[in-house]
């Protein structure tokens, strides 16, 4: 079957933040927002179906979890990343900044020390100054228009009394898939310290060109018993709404003791229709997901194309996952208040702020090229008349 990409949805008046919540954000509704982290596109064909199935039943009462929402999962993994996991080692949870914000208060005390690579998803650090841990932060370094690990500075921050590390895996917003060479350095430093790894990997799935996502946790067994892996289907195929995520602990005494917190907090059930979306997505999305890649590679390349020949003063970071791009504003020689005005009020675009991800994102703005490349033409117009 032939998805169309190029189709555009209004998603107004829906209750969506990137859409309804624009004016409240940044001041003005008559802009073209590309800054929430969530995709224009339909969900997968089945996965509506399922979802109207499910609402025509009419009867929404308490739900649990197939064996088959276990079994499409694991086979997923299997199949994509070559990665085999025992459904025993399975959390469910709403989403995943939650399940890391319980990560944190049940694994760490006040005052203890995160680590986390900036600059990143914000929400990394906002987890762990709202729970009173303290942030450390081990720099990403912007090598040849490419971010790499600054191995020599992680060391020396790991030893000194960390008690989780913060990976993002594929990165958001530089759009890194870490090598496994990269990986197996993360792991052992991780291992030699006693530092417990979480491993963010909701963008798994959302892999460009020829790059590999490698789950850190499939990588020895060790790592496996230090690592909490995070995974769910709303990125990947639009369902984020539905906030529906898998936590992966092979570790039985972490698993046991998460779990138990989790259980002194409540949290027993996930959304009735995100079990149905979970269950269809992973069984019959595929196709769906091998054609989105090829739209939204072919999307980074018209952007990158137009930048480059219209608007050299920004640098368009290549990204090897996710569908959001990092742009390097710096050759504009604008104070970040500034640069972030001319992108709302001159270019009439909602993009977010590189200051929001934490160091490193001064001069730099996250655009979001999960739509149609129609939306994009016309917000790149719409840059490119604001700069003449």
């Amino acid at each position: 079957m032939k998805y169309d990409f190029e189709k555009i949805i209004d998603r107004n008046n829906t209750n969506c933040f990137k859409w309804d919540f624009t004016a409240q954000k940044f001041g003005s509704k008559d802009l073209i927002p590309l800054w929430v982290a969530d995709m224009d596109f339909m969900a997968p064909d089945a996965v509506i179906k399922k979802l109207i199935k499910r609402a025509r039943h009419g009867v929404f009462g308490y739900s649990f979890e197939p064996d088959e929402f276990y079994e499409v999962f694991t086979e997923w993994l299997a199949k994509r990343f070559d990665w085999k996991i025992k459904k025993e080692w399975i959390i469910n949870a709403t989403g995943i900044v939650p399940a890391i914000n319980f990560a944190i208060q049940c694994f760490t005390e006040p005052d203890d020390k995160i680590l986390v690579q900036t600059p990143v998803y914000f929400p990394f650090f906002e987890s762990i100054k709202k729970n009173k841990r303290k942030v450390v932060n081990s720099p990403l370094i912007l090598k040849n228009s490419k971010y790499e690990i600054n191995f020599k500075d992680l060391k020396a921050k790991l030893q000194n009394n960390v008690k989780i590390m913060l990976l993002c895996s594929p990165h958001n917003p530089v759009g890194r898939v870490w090598t496994i060479e990269e990986l197996q350095l993360i792991g052992e430093l991780c291992l030699k310290n006693n530092v417990l790894l979480i491993s963010d990997e909701i963008h798994a799935d959302l892999i460009l060109n020829d790059n590999k996502h490698i789950p850190i946790s499939s990588l020895s067994s060790d790592f496996q018993d230090i690592t909490i892996s995070m995974y769910a289907p709303s990125k990947t195929f639009n369902v984020a709404g539905l906030t529906t995520s898998s936590i992966i602990i092979p570790n039985q005494q972490i698993r046991n003791k998460y779990q138990l917190y989790l259980d002194k907090l409540g949290l027993h059930l996930i959304n009735t229709f995100g079990i149905d979306a979970f269950i269809a997505a992973y069984k019959e999305g595929e196709e769906w997901l091998d054609q989105l890649l090829v739209y939204l590679w072919k999307n980074y390349i018209f952007v990158r194309d137009f930048i480059n020949n219209k608007i050299p003063l920004i640098k368009v970071t290549e990204p090897e996952g996710t569908y959001l791009l990092w742009l390097d504003c710096r050759e504009m020689k604008l104070p970040q208040k500034e640069l972030v005005d001319f992108f709302v009020n001159k270019a009439r675009l909602g993009l977010n702020d590189g200051t929001v991800f934490g160091a490193g994102g001064e001069g730099f703005m996250r655009l979001n090229i999960g739509c149609s490349r129609i939306l994009l033409k016309k917000a790149l117009e719409q840059l490119l008349l604001a700069f003449q």
